[in-house]
């Protein structure tokens, strides 16, 4: 009997690839990042002006999809906190993405006509995340 189970379990062994040496759903190496946006005063209509003509049109354009946008509900806060997620394929693709991004004339021109009359944004949070096994996006 014992000969018997150390049988099967070697079979088993052989025949079943270890976790480690399977291949990873894009499910699984897929990664979300979550930025916090803080304009500067007065500027919040000039920043959803343009990421709603231009920005979101140029991360899709990069490989980047967008999982949503945000202001919070607090009158005073809302004119100075835009959050908004994406979602990329892994954080390399992310990286690759964002430097393309960067480097696109067209984003370089909506910047700088938005920007004609005063910097944007004041600062930027930006927090890479994976999700949960029990999370419902993945």
């Amino acid at each position: 009997m014992k000969r018997l189970l150390l049988t099967l379990a070697t079979a088993i062994m052989i025949s079943t690839p270890a976790l480690a040496d399977e291949p990873k759903s894009a499910a699984d190496t897929r990664v979300f990042e979550l930025r916090t946006y803080y304009a500067n005063p007065g500027k919040m209509a000039a920043l959803n002006a343009r990421f709603r003509d231009h920005t979101v049109k140029l991360f899709e354009k990069h490989g980047m999809t967008v999982i949503g946008f945000w202001n919070p509900i607090a009158k005073d806060k809302a004119e100075e906190v835009l959050i908004y997620i994406l979602a990329f394929p892994s954080k390399e693709a992310a990286d690759k993405s964002w430097q393309a991004f960067r480097d696109d004339p067209d984003w370089k021109k909506a910047k700088a006509e938005s920007e004609k009359d005063g910097v944007l944004v004041k600062k930027v949070d930006s927090v890479y995340m994976s999700p949960t096994d029990y999370s419902k996006v993945k």
